[in-house]
């Protein structure tokens, strides 16, 4: 069945991207059609960030910014000029969202809710008069020649003057992120990169971290080895979980550690105390000992490390008594617990899979799309955004900031090429 056409732009998918791009082309006063095949929009979006929505990075040097995204840089230029990350605050706090910053520059909702930003973009999309139709499923586009005649979905055909494919990449796949796009694209001519986790957590040998699942640490230092030897270290938060590590200093490394269990036996030592070396860290103890002599050591222990860790990290120093008054603890006790804090030891078995991952790589080549226009380059009035393009990216809000840009710029081109069949 085909339906009356009525629209200038037609966006499939309701994510983050296209949501961006949906209202964009409604402000330019676009007639626009949002099909989601969701039951609602933003369902990867109200996970991001923990459910907090790390929105996007409070970055002020552009070129620092844009360097970020590796050997994609050089193609977005264009696109960031457009919309940047100024023009991601002042986009959601003109419309009532007041943003924060919080370590590493990494920007967040004040409410730090997920939800306040579906709900802004909801309010953004409804000021613009933008048709939504959710549990549409999409089956894929009518084209001749060098352009996109329609789209075909469970719903019947609908036409429009220009396309917009917003319906994000492979991570994630119960949020219903399952690759359609990938396939569409193939199918109309282009290449697509296969997609790879890039931002995904890694997976440990050790049973006891399945204990501290959920614990974060704010700051710390990991470095990682093969077969003993010591190849990278980063620093900042991580996230311990029921299958290993997360959390986005450990995202950020899944790449080179995807490198390293091809060659060999990857261990990971974190620090907990990296702004001191172990001699400081035994000093600290035994001046933290010397005033709690008559406590239980479980309970003074718990003074200096993250809440919730200091029971599981007694029980990897097996000499150690965790139920034992203070002042009984030895000499050489109290130095293999400074040693245990400064190094805690795990192997990393695996990375997780596409469906833990935060962000995969693959996709549409940059090549094959103008950059500019989000335009494709094979196809007129076909435009593509987010997670659709081949653009490897670190945690940190990059990843939203690079849907909300070419969700705009996307939206901007296609309202001024479209013209309502």
């Amino acid at each position: 069945m085909r339906q009356k056409s009525g629209y200038d732009v037609l966006v499939i998918g309701g994510g983050a991207s296209g949501m961006m791009a949906a209202a964009r082309a409604a402000e330019l006063g676009a007639r626009v059609l949002l099909l989601e095949k969701n039951t609602k929009l933003g369902v990867k979006l109200a996970m991001t960030g923990g459910g907090r929505c790390n929105i996007t990075n409070a970055e002020a040097d552009k070129q620092r910014f844009i360097a970020k995204y590796g050997s994609a840089a050089k193609f977005l230029h264009s696109a960031f000029a457009q919309f940047g990350t100024r023009d991601t605050f002042s986009f959601f706090e003109s419309r009532g969202l007041p943003l924060k910053i919080e370590a590493y520059k990494r920007a967040f909702p004040t409410s730090d809710r997920a939800s306040d930003v579906i709900a802004t973009l909801e309010r953004a999309l409804a000021t613009g008069r933008v048709e939504v139709r959710t549990g549409v499923t999409v089956k894929g586009f009518v084209a001749t020649g060098g352009r996109i005649d329609g789209v075909q979905t469970s719903a019947g055909e609908f036409v429009a003057g220009a396309y917009i494919l917003a319906t994000g990449g492979v991570s994630h796949p119960e949020t219903g992120s399952t690759g359609d796009g990938f396939a569409w694209l193939a199918t109309l001519g282009h290449a697509v990169e296969k997609p790879t986790p890039t931002l995904v957590p890694l997976k440990v040998r050790e049973g006891w971290v399945k204990e501290l699942a959920g614990v974060s640490l704010t700051t710390m230092k990991i470095a990682f080895f093969v077969d003993g030897v010591k190849q990278f270290s980063r620093s900042g938060p991580l996230l311990f979980t029921h299958f290993g590590i997360s959390g986005p200093t450990v995202l950020n490394s899944a790449g080179k550690v995807a490198s390293c269990l091809s060659e060999g036996v990857v261990t990971a030592r974190i620090d907990l105390f990296p702004e001191m070396d172990q001699g400081a860290l035994d000093k600290k103890l035994t001046e933290l000992f010397d005033a709690n002599k008559n406590k239980l050591l479980k309970n003074v222990v718990k003074e200096i490390v993250t809440p919730g860790t200091s029971e599981v990290l007694l029980a990897l120093v097996p000499s150690i008594d965790p139920e034992c008054k203070v002042h009984s603890v030895t000499r050489e006790n109290r130095k293999a617990l400074a040693g245990l804090l400064k190094s805690v030891t795990l192997t990393i078995t695996a990375l997780m899979g596409l469906d833990r991952a935060v962000v995969a790589d693959g996709g549409l080549p940059l090549t094959e799309v103008d950059t500019r226009t989000m335009q494709s380059k094979r196809y007129e009035n076909l435009f593509v955004t987010g997670d659709l393009l081949n653009i490897t990216r670190p945690s940190g809000g990059y990843s939203l900031q690079l849907c909300w840009t070419t969700g705009f710029v996307a939206g901007t081109h296609a309202a001024s090429i479209s013209k309502n069949p």
